[in-house]
């Protein structure tokens, strides 16, 4: 094993570094940060967690896949297919934006890294070819569609529910387009433009951060932001205040149940040391948690519906002195006159509510550095999680070693994919300790990264220690950022993503990646939120398709062609032999095409009954495993009963390994065995004798 200093510290192939190279990985990494700010917190509310959550994730991974990566120029950090692939696989187990969401969230990055390194360590980085390049293309487009719609909602500043299924949500938002928010959607639009505007004329411009700039100080002056609480009493709806009652009693129905559970385990737990985990006893005090798990997640269900249908009911205020009340849109008693705004409720809760009757905004951002500290695990929920782990460990090192091959055709630097899994693996592992959620290789910022003329990681470096200037200094001046534009940010990002000519390119290439593409783009869509299932469907699906080609591979019946060369009889219409059977086997003989293999051999015999000898060309068979020997050696036994003598040309020397560790070479023999086939036919012919001199397959005479 290489224990070099630069294999255990990568960065060291770094220096010397010149003053020159100081200053251009300087300016790159502020211009890098100056993107990354904003969208990465763009792109934790994706992941279903509070937008500073994403300079988390923006600060130490950065530097740290820098640092013990292979490419010098890939901008790591938060992005948008890992994000989703978060919030798809968190948001059946706890409410976005909760304590257990975040939980969640900092553990399944802890996986997600402990996949990567292990991958790493152990250089199986080829395993990420199980997902082939037609299923990433479905999924991809799949997936960006899918962030595009989610941020819809928060465009137009209407709530969206979260079910298990997203087409619903979706129709959910569009059944709202009548309620949307208009200084909401302006903040959208504006960002949008600007952005576009930038992105078209002045490309080098920080366009992302002059969009936040804009809006966030337009949002200060107009006092965008507008918020209010209220008691139950205050609202005045019949029909809300149903729901929040109930709300109200199954919130303390989940406290309690709660609490039974941790005593129960508590109590389990003695159980267990007192009389062993199989005890009659602690099986039967196992059931009874299990059964307390089964009703708070039944309850838990209950509140999370009905906290949707209160987000999706809108209210009038009515000021009546120190008191006022909420009524329905529409429904203001005469006489009464509204204030004018619309206002939802955002929480809801036992004694006090939350409503809003403005734009959302981030809000405060707590300052400084997360407390650095182990990870939780919750190892209940360690199985719900293991396969989300390793979908978002495979599809965020493909997006990450694909953008830094497309930047090591540029710069000519070689790149180790094993090693580039080890710096996102201990990107995502030294980031769960600092409260980060799964990170990846994003594709914008490495462009930017490279067009600022960044020469080494060290750019990396310095773009995670402006995200901790912002951290320790500048967190006041992002509370009156918009929602609004934190969508438009995503949704300008994800439009590159969507490239159906990707998916018809791998139609036109082979009709079974395309439908491998289409059948992931498809399943995408109707998993989700499950993102994880669809990718899985894709990649079964390919490899099933793969190998159902492998199972019967083309076999030719092989002539002799005016210009001397041997080709398919069939194609090309030439006359078969009365000496010789000749068929060429284009593919590796395993398990799985051995028995189409025999046929098509027998077949080919059967249909030249005259011919003493077979010829097999198998120039094309890479690979021979026991199946294929064992068929093979019952072809040459079976064929040399009947009179027919089974002759080989260009046998591989890995297909020749397996013949004489089994002993099926010195069945066959060595005067059987040819480099080509024209020496194998003169060899046939001489033994034929003369009657066979105007044979169709006969070489012809140098």
């Amino acid at each position: 094993m290489n224990l070099s200093p630069k294999a255990l510290f990568p960065f060291l192939r770094w220096f010397p570094m010149g003053g020159p190279t100081v200053r251009a990985d300087f300016i790159a990494g502020l211009t890098v940060a100056l993107v990354l700010v904003p969208q990465s917190m763009a792109y934790a509310q994706l992941a279903g967690l509070p937008p500073y959550y994403g300079l988390y994730a923006a600060f130490l991974p950065v530097m740290i896949a820098a640092l013990w990566g292979s490419s010098n120029q890939l901008g790591t950090g938060p992005v948008a297919v890992a994000s989703l692939l978060t919030a798809s696989s968190l948001t059946p187990l706890a409410s976005p934006g909760s304590e257990q969401f975040v939980v969640l969230a900092v553990m399944l990055a802890l996986m997600v890294g402990i996949v990567q390194l292990a991958l790493g360590v152990f250089k199986l980085g080829v395993i990420v070819n199980f997902l082939s390049h037609p299923v990433i293309v479905g999924f991809t487009n799949a997936a960006a569609m899918i962030i595009g719609l989610s941020q819809v909602n928060k465009l137009i500043g209407v709530p969206m529910g979260r079910s298990e299924h997203f087409i619903e949500d979706i129709w959910g938002v569009a059944r709202q387009v009548g309620d949307t928010h208009w200084p909401t959607l302006a903040m959208g639009i504006v960002a949008i433009a600007i952005m576009w505007v930038i992105r078209k004329k002045a490309p080098k411009l920080p366009g992302v951060l002059i969009a936040v700039a804009v809006t966030t100080t337009a949002s200060w002056l107009i006092g965008f932001e507008r918020n209010d609480t209220a008691s139950v009493e205050q609202i005045m709806e019949p029909e809300a205040k149903t729901l929040l009652a109930e709300y109200a009693r199954t919130d303390s129905r989940i406290g309690e149940l709660n609490g039974d559970i941790a005593a129960k385990s508590a109590d389990l737990k003695k159980l267990h040391v007192d009389k062993g985990e199989l005890s009659h006893d602690a099986i039967t005090l196992n059931y009874e948690i299990e059964l307390l798990r089964l009703q708070l997640k039944d309850r838990e269900d209950e509140n999370r519906r009905r906290n949707r249908a209160l987000r999706s009911m809108v209210f009038e205020k009515v000021s009546l002195g120190d008191t006022p009340q909420y009524f329905a849109l529409g429904k203001v008693p005469a006489g009464q006159a509204s204030e004018g705004h619309r206002w939802r409720i955002a929480r809801a809760g036992a004694d006090k509510l939350k409503l809003v009757g403005g734009g959302e905004v981030v809000g405060k951002v707590p300052e400084g550095l997360p407390p650095v500290a182990l990870p939780k695990i919750s190892w209940d929920m360690f199985g719900s999680l293991l396969s989300a782990a390793i979908v978002i460990s495979l599809v965020g090192f493909m997006e990450a070693i694909s953008i830094a091959k497309a930047i090591a055709a540029k710069t000519k630097q070689k790149i180790d994919p094993n090693q580039e899994l080890i710096g996102q693996g201990l990107a995502n592992i030294i980031g769960s300790f600092n409260q980060s959620f799964p990170v990846s290789g994003s594709f914008s910022r490495s462009a930017v990264n490279i067009n600022a003329g960044a020469k080494t990681g060290m750019s990396s470096v310095f773009t995670g220690l402006f995200v901790l200037l912002t951290l320790l200094f500048l967190t006041p001046l992002l509370y009156h950022l918009p929602q609004a534009v934190l969508a438009a940010v995503i949704i300008m990002a994800v439009i590159g993503l969507i490239n159906f000519g990707a998916i018809k390119h791998a139609w036109e290439a082979n009709k079974h990646d395309g439908i491998a593409a289409m059948v992931t783009f498809v399943a995408t869509l109707a998993f989700a939120p499950h993102l994880d299932s669809g990718i899985m469907v894709g990649a079964g699906l390919a490899i099933g398709l793969y190998l159902y080609r492998t199972m019967s591979p083309r076999v030719a019946i092989l002539g002799r062609f005016p210009d001397g060369t041997l080709r398919d009889a069939k194609v090309n219409n030439l006359p078969a032999s009365d000496v010789v059977t000749a068929v060429r086997f284009d593919g590796r003989l395993y398990f799985a095409n051995v028995a189409y293999f025999e046929d098509a051999i027998l077949e080919a015999v059967a249909a030249n009954p005259k011919a003493k000898y077979l010829l097999v060309v198998a120039d094309g068979i890479n690979e021979m495993d026991a199946s294929g020997e064992e068929v093979m050696h019952h072809i040459v036994e079976r064929l040399r009963g009947n009179g027919v003598t089974v002759v080989f040309s260009g046998l591989k020397k890995q297909v020749i390994d397996v013949m004489r560790a089994t002993g099926l070479f010195d069945i066959v023999t060595q005067a059987n065995i040819f480099a080509t086939a024209d020496q194998a036919l003169a060899a046939v012919y001489s033994r034929a004798g003369e009657h066979a001199i105007e044979d169709a397959l006969r070489p012809v005479a140098g």
